[in-house]
């Protein structure tokens, strides 16, 4: 497949490595250019300076940015390659912020923490697709096991709900794992499903200083997602686990953003 990408952090450096491996990676475009050159070095592609530069003769376009900042280039992209299938990486952006915009739409989500300096171990990392079309979901599936022997056609409410508990199981890491249980139970999803998440990020915790390997919403300051995982857990009735997570979240941004 020809394969471009929209980012150049930890997600779309760890993903364009590997499906260089299997896959043509044709564009790399960033607002971060000098990130979108080393990535697009790396992996044998070009790095382009504006979105309307991006190869339209490509299979499928991945855009690995912020969740604040999905919708924005979905709207932008659209014009340039209305044909293409385009999915995001998040798990917790709904489907429906690319599809009311870009009809062939898709989620290609890996349950992992990823960091620069570590390398990831794609076949045991549990990655989630959806799509709109069935051909797409197929196209997707096929890539994704690729990748990885755990690959699962999940929709946007239970990766959701993974999300969540991601975020208890890995940036919150030294309270009760069962509080991400609790999450995940409540939408029948499988929590082993968390295992090699939590396996990664203690052996980070034990490996590095644990400030510096600390990831999540609260420590990009990312106001939107906290707001929105607080609701979810407000309208299940998880009033204690709600304040942990406000806690735990308040606490994180004073380390984080004080400096």
């Amino acid at each position: 497949m020809r394969i471009s990408f929209i980012g150049a952090g930890r997600v779309a450096h760890h993903f364009a490595h590997v499906l260089q491996q299997h896959h043509q990676i044709i564009n790399i475009y960033s607002r971060s250019s000098e990130g979108a050159k080393q990535l697009a070095q790396a992996v044998g592609a070009d790095a382009v300076e504006d979105i309307s530069q991006l190869n339209s003769n490509v299979d499928l376009l991945i855009i690995a940015v912020s969740d604040s900042a999905i919708r924005t280039v979905i709207e932008a992209v659209h014009p340039y390659l209305p044909q293409t299938l385009i999915v995001h990486t998040s798990g917790s952006t709904d489907i429906q912020q690319l599809t009311t915009v870009h009809a062939r739409s898709g989620v290609l989500y890996p349950l992992q923490t990823f960091s620069m300096q570590r390398e990831v171990d794609w076949s045991s990392t549990p990655l989630f697709v959806e799509a709109v079309e069935p051909a797409d979901l197929e196209t997707l599936t096929m890539l994704a096991q690729q990748l990885s022997q755990r690959v699962y056609q999940y929709d946007s409410a239970q990766r959701l709900s993974l999300h969540l508990a991601a975020v208890y199981a890995c940036n919150f890491s030294n309270y009760c794992f069962d509080m991400a249980k609790q999450v995940v139970d409540a939408k029948q999803v499988d929590f082993s499903l968390l295992y090699p998440l939590i396996l990664e990020t203690a052996q980070k915790a034990t490996q590095s200083d644990p400030r510096m390997m600390q990831t999540g919403p609260a420590m990009r300051g990312d106001q939107n997602i906290i707001a929105m995982h607080s609701d979810m857990l407000l309208h299940a009735g998880h009033d204690d686990l709600k304040a942990v997570y406000t806690l735990m979240s308040e606490q994180i941004l004073k380390r984080h953003h004080s400096i």
